[in-house]
C-alpha cells in the first residue's frame, strides 16, 4: 500500500492484514502503535510518502517500510536521547514494542522492517 499523506489508512491496513494472519488483538495494537510511528516519520522525512507491506512467513508477522528519507544514525533509537531533547523517541517506542526491527539505509532511501513473532503450539505438559 502507498502512503502520502492518511496515518489512518496506514493503520487500518496494518490492523486488518495482522489479525488476519492470527496476530493476537494486544500484539495487533503494538504493531499499529510501531507502523504509525514509522510511517509518521516517513511523512516527516521523505519527499515521497512510502509504501508498506505486511505478510506473515515462518511464524511471525513483518510489517515493511519503504521512503526515500534517510535516518543519519541507524543505531541512535537503541539509546534514550537526553532528556532536554525533544522528539526523537518514535523509532525506540517501535523497537520496545516489536520483536524485531531492522533498520536499512540505501541509496534511495530508507527500508524499516518490524517483525511480530506469532503465538505458537502450546508446549507439551
Amino acid at each position: 500500500m502507498d502512503y502520502r499523506d492518511d496515518l489512518a489508512a496506514v493503520r487500518e491496513f496494518v490492523r486488518r492484514q495482522a489479525t488476519l494472519a492470527g496476530l493476537p488483538a494486544t500484539r495487533v495494537g503494538d504493531l499499529v502503535l510501531a507502523a504509525s510511528e514509522v510511517a509518521a516519520r516517513t511523512l516527516a522525512h521523505a519527499d515521497s510518502g512510502g509504501r508498506v507491506r505486511v505478510w506473515s512467513q515462518h511464524g511471525a508477522v513483518f510489517c515493511e517500510f519503504r521512503d526515500t528519507g534517510t535516518i543519519g544514525d541507524l543505531q541512535a533509537s537503541r539509546e534514550r536521547p537526553p532528556d532536554d531533547v525533544i522528539g526523537g523517541l518514535g523509532l525506540r517506542v517501535v523497537r520496545q514494542v516489536c520483536d524485531a526491527v531492522d533498520i536499512h539505509d540505501w541509496p534511495g532511501g530508507t527500508t524499516i522492517r518490524l517483525c511480530m513473532s506469532l503465538p505458537g503450539p502450546a508446549p507439551p505438559s
